[in-house]
C-alpha cells in the first residue's frame, strides 16, 4: 500500500508540474533509476498490493451492512477464501491486517454450530428408575440424566414439566432480582420496617395456607395408595394435596437446587458418575442405609440397591439371584483359621493372599461405611482379623481389621470396621482391645494407622482412657513411668502423652512432667465398669494364636 501511495503522489505532482512549470527534476530521476532497477518487482508488489486494498475495502463494507448482505468468506484474487494469514499481504500495515482478521471471523459467522454434549456425558450409564430413558432433567437445564436425584420420573414429572417449572423459576428470579434493586434505594437503618411489597408477600403466602385442605378425601386416599402399590420405592410419593401449593412449589424449588448443585459437582469431576449410588445393601437379616461411595463395578454400582451373602461377601443383583445363591453357597463362617472363641464370639485370622477374593470384597463392604479408606484391591500384604457372633444360621460378620505383615512402623491396625448394627455394643472396643492383645503376644508397643475416621478417633481415644485408668487405679508405687505403662499395655508412648494431655493428668513442674492421679476420674470409670458388667470383653486365655513369620 506504501508503493501505491506512493505512485499516486508521483502521478499528482507530474500532472501538477504540466501546469505550473515547476517539475522537480530529482525527484523524477530517482523514480527513473527506480523503474530501470525494480521493475520486474514492483509490478508484482503492485498486483498483489492493489488486490489487497481491494480485498480491504469490500471487507469494511461487509462489515458495515452486516446482515443486510449474504455472509461469505472474503474471497482471494485467486476466487478461494483465505486458507491462513499467508494468503494475505505480509507488507501490509497492522492495522488492515486486523481488519482482515476482524472482517474473517465475521463472515465466519454463518456456519452452523456444531450442537456438542458434555465430554463427561457417559451414554453407557442409565438411569436407576425402572421404566426411564435418562433423558430430561428435574432441573430443566440438561438433556439428560444418570441419578436419581435427576430423574423426572421419579418425581412424577414429565422433562416437557420439568423445563416448564425451570422458566418459570427464571422469571421469578428475574423480578425478584429486580425488587431487591427498588429496594436497595430506600434508606436502610437497623430496625428496617418491610417494604409494602414484602407485606403484600406475606399476605399472599399466609392465604395460599390458609386455603390448603386439612386431609385427603377419599378418591386422594386412593390415589396415594394405588401409586404406593404400583411403585413402591422406585417412584417419589404423590406430594398434591399433602401441603399447600405454596410450600409444595417450595419443596420442588429445594429439590431441584440439590439436583443442579450435584449435577455441577459430578460435571466437576468431583462427583463421579453411578458414586453415591448404592443407597442401601440387603446384609442378612438387615438392610443398612451406606454413608460413603465405594467403587463397585459400573453394573452394580447405578443400582439403587445391593443383595449380598453375609458369609462368603459376595453382591448380587437381585432378591432372586441371593436366594439363589444361598441354597447353593456353603460358607457359614469367614475363610481362614479361627484364632479366639469365647461363648458366641469368635475371630478368624484371614490371609489376604490366600483369601484374595474375600478380602477384596471385605474392602468394598467397608467402603460404604469409612470416608478415608483407600484400600480395596492390593489385599495381599495384609492379614485380616474377622470378629464374628455365632448362633444356629452360622458366623454372622460383626466388624473387622486388617493389619499389614511387616509394618515399619509397627502400627497393628491399619483399617477398623463395625458393622452398623452392631454398633454403641461395644464391639469396637473389643477389636481394638484384641488388635493390641496380638501386639503383647508379639512384644511390641503399637498403634493404630493414620487418618482415623471420625468414630475411630472417638473409640480409641475412649479406649485409651478406660487403658489409663485402670493402670492408674492397680498402680501402688510413688513413681510411674510412661515407658512402663507403655510396655504393659503395648500402647505407644505418643497415644499415653495425648491421652494425659487430654484428661488434663500431665502437668510440667520444676523441670519435669508429673503425671496427677485424679481420683474423681478413677472413680467415674469405676462406677462405668460395675454398670456395664463384664459381657463385651476379650479373655487372653481364649486367644490360640501364634504371631505368623515374616513373609
Amino acid at each position: 500500500r506504501a508503493m501505491s501511495d506512493a505512485h499516486c503522489v508521483f502521478l499528482q505532482r507530474t500532472a501538477g508540474s504540466s501546469s505550473d512549470g515547476t517539475e522537480d527534476s530529482d525527484f523524477s530521476a530517482d523514480l527513473e533509476h527506480t523503474e530501470t532497477t525494480e521493475s520486474a518487482h514492483r509490478r508484482s508488489s503492485a498486483r498483489l498490493t492493489r488486490a489487497s486494498l481491494r480485498l480491504s475495502r469490500g471487507s469494511r463494507a461487509d462489515l458495515k451492512q452486516g446482515a443486510d448482505r449474504d455472509e461469505t468468506p472474503p474471497r482471494t484474487p485467486t476466487g478461494n477464501a483465505p486458507s491462513s494469514e499467508s494468503d494475505i499481504d505480509a507488507s501490509s500495515p497492522s492495522n488492515d491486517l486486523l481488519s482482515l482478521k476482524e472482517a474473517a471471523a465475521h463472515d465466519l459467522s454463518h456456519r452452523p454450530k456444531r450442537r456438542r454434549f458434555h465430554e463427561s456425558y457417559n451414554f453407557n450409564m442409565k438411569c436407576p428408575t425402572p421404566g426411564c430413558n435418562s433423558l430430561g432433567h428435574l432441573t430443566g437445564r440438561h438433556e439428560r440424566h444418570f441419578s436419581i436425584s435427576g430423574c423426572p420420573l421419579y418425581h412424577n414429572l414429565s422433562a416437557d414439566e420439568c423445563k416448564g417449572k425451570a422458566s418459570t423459576r427464571d422469571k421469578q428470579a428475574e423480578e425478584r432480582t429486580l425488587s431487591h434493586r427498588q429496594d436497595e434505594n430506600r434508606h436502610s437503618t437497623r430496625n428496617q420496617a418491610p417494604s409494602d411489597r414484602q407485606l403484600r408477600y406475606k399476605e399472599k403466602v399466609t392465604e395460599l395456607r390458609r386455603k390448603r385442605n386439612s386431609g385427603l378425601n377419599k378418591e386422594q386416599k386412593d390415589n396415594h395408595v394405588e401409586h404406593r402399590q404400583s411403585h413402591g420405592a422406585s417412584r417419589e410419593p404423590l406430594l398434591e394435596n399433602i401441603t399447600s401449593d405454596y410450600d409444595l412449589e417450595l419443596f420442588r424449588k429445594a429439590q431441584a437446587r440439590a439436583s443442579e448443585d450435584l449435577e455441577k459437582l459430578r460435571l466437576a469431576g468431583q462427583v463421579s458418575e453411578g458414586s453415591n449410588m448404592i443407597k442401601t445393601i440387603v446384609f442378612g437379616r438387615y438392610e443398612l442405609d451406606t454413608w460413603y461411595h465405594s467403587p463397585y463395578p459400573e453394573e452394580y454400582a447405578r443400582l439403587g440397591r445391593l443383595y449380598m451373602c453375609e458369609f462368603c461377601l459376595k453382591y448380587m443383583k437381585s432378591q432372586t439371584i441371593l436366594r439363589r445363591h444361598m441354597a447353593k453357597c456353603v460358607w457359614k463362617h469367614p475363610p481362614g483359621d479361627e484364632i479366639y472363641r469365647k461363648v458366641n464370639i469368635s475371630v478368624f485370622e484371614v490371609d489376604g493372599k490366600k483369601n484374595k477374593i474375600y478380602c477384596q470384597n471385605l474392602c468394598l463392604l467397608a467402603k460404604l461405611f469409612l470416608d478415608h479408606k483407600t484400600l480395596y484391591y492390593d489385599v495381599e500384604p495384609f492379614l485380616f482379623y474377622v470378629m464374628t457372633e455365632a448362633d444356629s444360621t452360622g458366623c454372622h460378620l460383626v466388624g473387622y481389621f486388617s493389619k499389614e505383615k511387616n509394618s515399619f512402623l509397627n502400627y497393628n491396625v491399619s483399617c477398623i470396621l463395625t458393622m452398623p448394627q452392631y454398633m454403641r455394643q461395644g464391639y469396637g472396643k473389643m477389636l481394638i482391645d484384641f488388635s493390641y492383645l496380638l501386639s503383647k503376644v508379639e512384644e511390641k508397643v503399637g498403634s493404630p494407622e493414620r487418618p482415623l475416621s471420625d468414630l475411630g478417633l472417638i473409640s480409641y481415644r475412649s479406649y485409651w482412657k478406660e487403658v489409663l485408668l485402670r493402670y492408674l487405679n492397680n498402680f501402688q508405687g510413688k513413681e510411674i513411668s510412661i515407658k512402663e505403662i507403655s510396655q504393659e499395655t503395648a500402647v505407644n508412648p505418643v497415644d499415653i502423652v495425648s491421652t494425659l494431655q487430654s484428661l488434663q493428668m500431665l502437668k510440667y513442674w520444676k523441670g519435669k512432667h508429673l503425671v496427677l492421679k485424679r481420683q474423681d476420674l478413677i472413680d467415674d470409670w469405676k462406677a462405668k465398669e460395675t454398670k456395664r458388667g463384664n459381657g463385651k470383653t476379650i479373655d487372653p486365655k481364649a486367644l490360640k494364636w501364634t504371631p505368623p513369620k515374616g513373609t
